[in-house]
């Protein structure tokens, strides 16, 4: 193996794997869990969303999250001692891809309309309004993160397949 030692090897594969989970998870809302909210009347659909959003930071969750995104930000300074090899140019767009397109949305988007609509009253006046532009912005945002995401997989899984070349 050319470049990549062990340890970096293992890591960009976990940030490989772990940018992969949270693109199906980020796929799946866009793809169909939004849309199934959108279906029922607001109120409904306000309280799963509320319930949704305090079931989701299970340990799992969060570690895989947040976990991928401490691996991309070492794959990110690692890609300089091996700057030069074929690989280095994919650890450096992988873990920025996944910081900047899923966390970063995540974190200063995502998490303060959740806590934001953790706070309305779902039988309360305006809510079905709430709902509304919650649901568009949380929706758009959201094609945002699951891109990033699964771009940053990729990403990754080239700069372990060039590491090997």
């Amino acid at each position: 193996m050319t470049g990549m030692g062990g340890f970096l090897v293992s890591l960009t594969l976990f940030a490989a794997l772990g940018s992969g989970v949270a693109a199906g998870v980020f796929f799946a809302f866009s793809a169909f869990v939004m849309k199934a909210l959108d279906q029922l009347p607001a109120p409904q659909a306000i309280a799963a969303m509320q319930a949704i959003n305090a079931a989701a930071p299970t340990p799992a969750f969060m570690a895989v999250l947040l976990g991928t995104a401490l691996a991309c930000g070492a794959l990110i300074l690692s890609s300089a001692f091996v700057w030069g090899e074929p690989s280095a140019l994919c650890l450096l767009a992988g873990g920025a891809l996944y910081l900047i397109c899923a966390i970063g949305p995540t974190a200063v988007y995502h998490v303060p309309r959740n806590e934001a609509l953790a706070k309305v009253e779902p039988r309360g006046a305006g809510a079905e309004d709430r709902w509304s532009r919650y649901f568009a912005g949380w929706t758009a945002w959201n094609h945002l993160r699951f891109a990033g995401a699964l771009a940053a997989s990729a990403t990754l899984s080239i700069a372990l397949v060039s590491s090997t070349s």
